[in-house]
C-alpha cells in the first residue's frame, strides 16, 4: 500500500504500463495509474485475486489477526479496484472470489487499463 499511497499523493501524474504481468498488488497499482496513462502490451495479461497467506497453522489467536487482516485487506482491495476501474463492487467481489486471468482487451474493457498498445507510436 505504500506504492499506492504515494501514487496517489504525488503531484505529477503516474503512467502505468504492464509488460508481460501484472498480477496482484501489481495488478492493482496499475490501474491506479494516472486515468488515459495506463498502457498494456497486447500479450500481458492480469490476475485479481482476493488475498491469501500461505501459513495455515499457528496459534489460534494468530490465525484470527491473520484473518480480520485479510478480510481487512479484501475491503480495500475492492474498493480501490472499484474506484479505479469504475466497476461496481458486486462485480469486484464476485470475480477476485478465485483467480481471474484478464488479456489486454479484456483489462481495457474491465477499466483496469487505459490503452493495449498495439505498435510504437
Amino acid at each position: 500500500t505504500a506504492i499506492y499511497d504515494t501514487m496517489q499523493y504525488i503531484k505529477p501524474d503516474v503512467q502505468t504500463v504492464c509488460l508481460g504481468q501484472a498480477a496482484s498488488a501489481a495488478a492493482i497499482l496499475l490501474a491506479a495509474g494516472a486515468k488515459g496513462k495506463r498502457l498494456m502490451l497486447p500479450n500481458a495479461r492480469v490476475l485479481i485475486h482476493q488475498p491469501a497467506i500461505d501459513q495455515g497453522f499457528g496459534k489460534a489467536t494468530e490465525i484470527e489477526i491473520q484473518a480480520k487482516e485479510m478480510l481487512r485487506m479484501r475491503e480495500w482491495l475492492e474498493n480501490t479496484l472499484a474506484k479505479h476501474t469504475g466497476r461496481d463492487i458486486e462485480k469486484i467481489r464476485k470475480d477476485i472470489e478465485v483467480d481471474t486471468f484478464l488479456t489486454a482487451q479484456e483489462a481495457k474493457e474491465y477499466g483496469i487499463v487505459d490503452e493495449v498498445l498495439e505498435h510504437r507510436s
